[in-house]
């Protein structure tokens, strides 16, 4: 993930990072804990959204963390889905694996249509 961020904040994409955990779900930080989260995975998010009410989570219907979701610039959801097609957590099969996300920015940047719109998203339940 954040090698993927690093690779398209630096095309000039605006990558947001959205945390929807409710206070005293599984998943919800305080500010702090989320600066520090940050820092330690080192992420290249270009902002780290707290949402604690789930409000956005809710808008854009994320079931799963990571749910993705990506945004052209008119505001309108051009794919929304898993990052890729391999929900194992080996990180041994991420070079097998289709990343979808990748090919839907590297579609759009170039102005091409996106193929894949939608997948189905894995992970851990968003705990509104």
């Amino acid at each position: 993930m954040q090698g993927l961020q690093q690779r398209y904040v630096t095309q000039g994409v605006a990558w947001l990072s959205v945390i929807s955990s409710a206070p005293g779900k599984q998943g919800y930080v305080e500010p702090a804990e989320a600066l520090d989260t940050v820092k330690t995975t080192k992420s290249a998010a270009s902002q780290v959204l707290l949402d604690p009410l789930g409000t956005m989570g809710k808008a854009y219907g994320a079931k799963t963390t990571p749910h993705m979701f990506v945004i052209d610039p008119m505001g309108t959801v051009v794919y929304a889905g898993g990052i890729d097609d391999n929900d194992s957590a080996n990180p041994a099969v991420i070079p097998t694996s289709k990343n979808y996300v990748s090919a839907v920015l590297d579609a759009a940047l170039i102005g091409q249509k996106v193929i894949t719109t939608s997948a189905r998203p894995y992970g851990c339940h968003v705990q509104y």
